[in-house]
């Protein structure tokens, strides 16, 4: 599910990273310490100028911030974009990072971000390989099997239309398992708006996934 990408931004740092990090030489050896720095001391090493230092916070983070592209685009090619542009932003803005939550959440904020900007609310182009992933095969039968990728690309389609803030919402919530608290801190709202939002999601799918089967 994650196709390799690879690319290099000027700057101190000289991020050279992918959805599946594909390492290249940089002009410095990485510190072989990086590895055991805990996340604000990398940070503080990446706006130093330490060689590899932001290579290794993509390293930490790539998979959510893939997973969450894709739960947004639909299809992998999309989402290694996305990731990309993820990535990008973060490295840019490295020295905007207040540190008042995590670096995992204010990654998840830029994805969110950039997705909502990128990603229109068309049906996304699912494709084939992801429903296969959720489908037991060795015990439903090909009648099955085709049932349940249909349902999946509905439930897919469904969440594209709905409103930014609740479509966000759901996937945090439900392919990322996260808090109602901890998608607040995401979207920079309020734990009432959040529970809101999902409610509302909720109500929203339910109505259009009803419709499309009526």
């Amino acid at each position: 599910m994650d196709p390799s990408f690879a690319w290099t931004l000027p700057g101190t740092c000289r991020p050279k990273w992918g959805v599946s990090v594909v390492q290249q030489k940089a002009d410095a050896e990485p510190d072989g310490r990086l590895a055991d720095l805990d996340e604000p001391a990398l940070v503080d090493a990446c706006l130093a100028g330490q060689p590899g230092a932001f290579d290794l916070i993509v390293e930490r983070h790539r998979r959510h911030v893939y997973q969450l592209c894709y739960r947004f685009a639909g299809n992998h090619e999309d989402a290694s974009d996305l990731s990309q542009d993820v990535f990008v932003r973060a490295f840019r803005g490295l020295k905007t990072f207040r540190r008042q939550s995590s670096l995992a959440t204010w990654l998840y904020r830029i994805g969110v971000n950039v997705c909502l900007s990128r990603v229109s609310t068309k049906k996304p182009a699912t494709e084939e390989l992801e429903e296969r992933q959720h489908v037991d095969t060795a015990s439903d039968s090909p009648v099955d099997r085709l049932l349940k990728m249909e349902r999946a690309a509905c439930v897919r389609a469904a969440i594209a239309q709905l409103p930014r803030r609740q479509r966000a919402t759901l996937i945090l919530r439900i392919y990322h398992e996260m808090s109602h608290q901890q998608i607040a801190e995401v979207l920079g709202s309020s734990v009432g708006a959040v529970k809101a939002n999902f409610f509302h999601a909720l109500a929203n799918l339910k109505k259009q996934i009803g419709g499309e089967r009526s």
